[in-house]
């Protein structure tokens, strides 16, 4: 930032002190003004003339009224005008006090309204030049009688234009904000459109398909020792049920695909038969990671071993990037009743952590790192998923995935230091029949 731009923004915030600037400019050329004699021999002459007492006193308090030119612009106005009408009946010479008025009048046009300036404007000129024509030893034809109307009525008009400005900068600002939510207003209500009606088409495939597949699928079973050969025709059905399914929500998921879209991965989705692989990929990178599981012999659902790798991964990921030097993760992956239960816990004090000041449990957590979302409580399915308070997207992309399969998460500071994130999926989801042995 250039010197100039830190003036204007610290005049910007010191508007006392720009008005008192302006003022004591205001006097000088007062004061200057009252050394120049219009009416010389040789026309407008400097001369050795210097203004009486008088003048100079109101010179001085229209000044001083000026500091305040922006706080009571009106009361300002009526006390210049007032001198400048006292200079204007008992001064000869006169001195350019009305320039203090001209001021003060500019100042009234460009904070107010329009038919307040040209009242205000008006009445200012009408007493100002009138009292000027009648009251002092010129002709009222005189060109400093006709100069205290001009400039008068260009202070009015130039306040007004200057106010009319802010005005429309103001405008156009406000259009463009409001244009701006609107847009975004409108984003988010076609992607929902968007999702629910794809949910829905989503939803007619497979209720209606799948539906079909389980009778036939029961048909099948039922018929299958006795009757083989309604046996084969129902698994007919089924077969034929099931690649109608398949082009179906082909075709509903193709929608979605753009034409330069790669290609969709063939290989198995990741789960947490590949957690040691994740591990050693963070270790690799830096990350010293500690796994500890309790899980042999659950097998998830396809749905809720994918969320649980993918939180892994993206607790890891938030770990290495936010945590600090010389931070620690530790995974624990634990069945407990219906529910697998994931962990991360790292003790990383963050980037903004500065050694020797409090980063005990009372401390804010590290930009970035335990600042995305605050302190969350509850370990059940039910429990408060939380909700997001700023920063990126991944935990809140972390609950989402979670909630979607009937689970919960909770990510936040931890006591004593660090972060936690935790997980809590169910081993069955809704398709599993009540009685199936996991």
């Amino acid at each position: 930032m250039s010197t100039l731009e830190r003036m204007r923004d610290w005049l910007r915030d010191h508007r006392l002190a720009l008005d008192a600037a302006v003022a004591a400019g205001v006097l000088v050329s007062m004061v200057a003004g009252s050394f120049v004699d219009p009416h010389g021999s040789d026309g407008t002459t400097w001369s050795a003339r210097t203004p009486d007492v008088l003048s100079l006193a109101l010179m001085v308090l229209a000044a001083a009224a000026l500091v305040f030119r922006r706080r009571a612009p009106m009361k300002v106005l009526a006390a210049t005008v007032a001198v400048s009408l006292v200079e204007l009946v008992t001064a000869d010479p006169r001195a350019p006090v009305a320039m203090s008025a001209v001021v003060a009048l500019y100042t009234v046009a460009s904070a107010t309204d329009r038919p307040t300036t040209w009242r205000v404007g008006l009445v200012t000129m009408t007493v100002l030049t009138a009292v000027a024509m009648l009251a002092g030893p010129l002709p009222w034809y005189a060109q400093d009688n006709l100069g205290v109307f001009a400039w008068t009525g260009m202070a009015a008009a130039g306040g007004d234009a200057v106010r009319s400005r802010r005005a429309f900068v103001h405008a156009i600002k406000e259009r463009a904000l409001r244009a701006e939510r609107t847009r975004e207003e409108e984003a988010r209500r076609r992607v929902a459109e968007e999702r629910l009606r794809i949910a829905r088409d989503l939803h007619d495939v497979v209720a209606h398909h799948i539906a079909l597949v389980n009778v036939q699928a029961g048909v099948a079973a039922h018929v299958m020792d006795k009757r083989p050969d309604q046996a084969k025709e129902a698994l007919a059905h089924v077969r034929e049920a099931s690649r109608s399914a398949l082009n179906e929500l082909r075709a509903t998921v193709g929608l979605l695909r753009q034409s330069g879209d790669p290609e969709a991965p063939t290989e198995p989705a990741p789960g947490l038969a590949r957690l040691d692989e994740l591990a050693d990929t963070f270790r690799n990178a830096g990350l010293p990671v500690e796994v500890a599981r309790s899980d042999s012999g659950t097998v998830l659902p396809a749905a809720a071993d994918l969320v649980a790798y993918r939180v892994i991964q993206e607790a890891l990921t938030n770990v290495r990037k936010h945590a600090g030097p010389g931070a620690k993760a530790e995974v624990s992956v634990v069945r407990v009743g219906p529910v697998v239960e994931v962990t991360v816990l790292d003790g990383g004090p963050g980037p903004g952590t500065v050694p020797g000041q409090d980063n005990g449990p009372d401390a804010a957590p590290a930009p970035g790192h335990g600042a995305e979302d605050g302190p969350r409580h509850g370990n059940g399915p039910g429990a408060d998923t939380g909700a997001r308070t700023g920063g990126g997207h991944g935990l809140l992309g972390m609950r989402e995935r979670v909630t979607a399969i009937g689970g919960s998460c909770t990510a936040g500071p931890r006591y004593g230091g660090g972060f936690r994130v935790h997980a809590i999926l169910p081993v069955k989801n809704r398709a599993t029949a009540l009685g199936e042995p996991v």
